[in-house]
């Protein structure tokens, strides 16, 4: 099986594809190279492809109303992004944004709906992915509803030490330079609010802060504020 095979079998979308399958993706895949800072799509552009990474980062934003981004998600490795626009004539509904230099592979959508009507395994697979998608994405508003501030930011870093954590001396560094307005426009919330978390999580030493770099220190402890 060759490297594009396994890394597209690697993607949720099509992991339970058979091998048949798996070559006729990999037959239509474009390949690109992007610089960090590079602009994949804007929001408001026709969605014209599906996209994963095969190495890098990319940031999934949004504009509100007055003008604030709005981060949505931060993709690597083997991440699937842009699925919404599949089998739909719509355009990007968020902005991409290459945040580590990176080498993302590129399924024009009519090439994907060619393929989809000869290979009825494709299409349940899309259908599961784009299902589970529109679950998870129910179930963070709901959280943000729910839960407070301090609840949502220790979520969040702990869901980007999973993703992008690095385990460094009984410690976890996340491998990304956000700022505290980046993390707030993640969160959903005020900078000066995630500041405040983030102080009370550095002063009961479940984290420790040098810069914009965040390092877990008490992952258990962390973990307490979702406990509770």
């Amino acid at each position: 099986m060759n490297k594009n095979i396994a890394l597209i079998k690697h993607m949720p979308i099509f992991s339970q594809l058979s091998d048949e399958s798996l070559e006729k993706i990999a037959a239509i895949t474009v390949e690109k190279k992007y610089r960090k800072g590079t602009i994949i799509f804007m929001e408001g552009d026709p969605g014209e492809a599906i996209f994963f990474i095969k190495s890098g980062k990319v940031k999934i934003s949004k504009t509100s109303s007055d003008g604030r981004e709005l981060i949505l998600n931060i993709y690597g490795d083997g991440d699937v992004f842009a699925e919404v626009t599949i089998f739909n004539d719509v355009q990007y509904p968020a902005t991409s944004e290459v945040i580590e230099d990176a080498v993302v592979g590129m399924i024009m959508n009519k090439d994907l709906e060619e393929l989809v009507k000869r290979d009825a395994d494709l299409a349940l697979q899309i259908i599961k992915i784009l299902n589970k998608r529109l679950y998870m994405s129910q179930m963070k508003l709901k959280q943000m509803a729910l839960s407070d501030t301090y609840v949502r930011t220790a979520q969040m870093i702990i869901k980007l030490a999973h993703e992008h954590g690095i385990e460094k001396n009984n410690a976890i560094e996340l491998k990304l330079e956000l700022s505290r307005q980046e993390l707030a426009n993640m969160i959903g919330t005020a900078r000066e609010t995630v500041s405040r978390a983030l102080g009370q999580f550095k002063k009961e030493g479940s984290i420790d802060i040098s810069g914009k770099k965040i390092v877990v220190k008490n992952m258990e402890k962390l973990k307490t504020w979702i406990d509770s």
